[in-house]
C-alpha cells in the first residue's frame, strides 16, 4: 500500500496561472477595441457622400467607396446568389459581369435583390444593356455564409447559375475569367438594377465595445481575486 503523501501544489502555480488569464482577457478587450474602431471607421466610409471615383483595374480599392466603372455586361453567364432574405423574404442576388477590357479580370457587379417566386426566373428580367455602358456603385464584397455543405455552384448547371454563399474563387471557376477581388454594389439610382438597400452586414462598433468592456471586467476581477488571495495567504503566513 503506496502511503506517500502527494505534494502540494506550489504557492506560486495559481498567481501565475491567474496572471496568465488575466493578461489574455486584457488582450482580447483591446482586440474588441481595435474591431470596434474597425467598424466604426467602415460605417463612416460606408456613409461618405463623396463623388464617384473612376476605377480602374488595379487601383486600389477602400471598403465601401463610390466608384464609377466602365465596361460591357455578359448577359450570358449571370450568377443568381440564393438563400438572400429581405424583409422576411427569400430571394436572389443577381450578380452579373462587366467586361471592362480583355486582358484584365472582370468586375462582378450586384444589381440588386430579386423575390424568389413559385416559379423559375424568367431570363428576360435579367436583360441588360449589351452596348458600352457606365455604372456607378460602392466598393463591396460577396455575403459569407457561417456555414455551409457542399459545393457553392454546380458546374453543370445552367446560365443563369445558381450559387449559395460562393467565395470569389468559385465564381472564377464558374466564369473561367479571374475576376475582381470586390463586388461592385450597384448604386440605388442606376438602372437595370433591382431591390438595393446595402447596409453593413456585420453588428455595429457597439456590441465589439460592449464586449471589451465584458473582457476588461473579467480581467479587472479575476486580479481583484488575486491580490486578495495573496493578502490572504501573506497574513496567514
Amino acid at each position: 500500500m503506496n502511503t506517500k503523501a502527494k505534494k502540494p501544489l506550489p504557492a506560486w502555480l495559481p498567481l501565475v496561472v491567474g496572471t496568465l488569464l488575466v493578461a489574455q482577457f486584457a488582450g482580447l478587450g483591446v482586440w474588441q477595441i481595435s474591431r470596434g474602431m474597425d467598424k466604426r471607421a467602415d460605417r463612416a466610409a460606408f456613409h461618405d457622400e463623396s463623388g464617384f471615383a473612376a476605377w480602374q483595374d488595379g487601383m486600389e480599392i477602400r471598403p465601401y467607396q463610390r466608384l464609377r466603372a466602365s465596361g460591357r455586361y455578359d448577359t450570358a453567364r449571370q450568377i443568381l446568389l440564393e438563400n438572400i432574405i429581405v424583409n422576411g423574404r427569400y430571394g436572389y442576388y443577381v450578380l452579373t459581369p462587366l467586361i471592362g477590357q480583355e486582358d484584365e479580370p472582370v468586375l462582378l457587379v450586384n444589381r440588386g435583390w430579386i423575390e424568389k417566386g413559385s416559379s423559375d426566373v424568367e431570363v428576360g428580367v435579367l436583360d441588360v444593356p449589351v452596348t458600352r455602358i457606365a455604372v456607378r456603385g460602392r466598393a463591396g464584397s460577396l455575403p459569407r455564409a457561417g456555414y455551409k455543405m457542399g459545393a457553392a455552384i454546380d458546374p453543370a448547371s445552367n446560365w443563369p447559375k445558381r450559387a449559395v454563399f460562393p467565395t470569389t474563387e468559385e465564381v472564377s471557376a464558374a466564369l473561367g475569367v479571374a475576376v475582381q477581388p470586390f463586388v461592385l454594389l450597384m448604386d440605388h439610382e442606376e438602372e437595370h438594377g433591382f431591390l438595393r438597400q446595402w447596409v453593413p452586414t456585420e453588428f455595429g462598433p457597439g456590441k465589439h465595445f460592449g464586449y471589451a468592456f465584458q473582457w476588461f471586467a473579467m480581467a479587472a476581477v479575476l486580479s481583484g481575486l488575486l491580490v486578495w488571495n495573496y493578502r490572504k495567504k501573506r497574513f496567514n503566513s
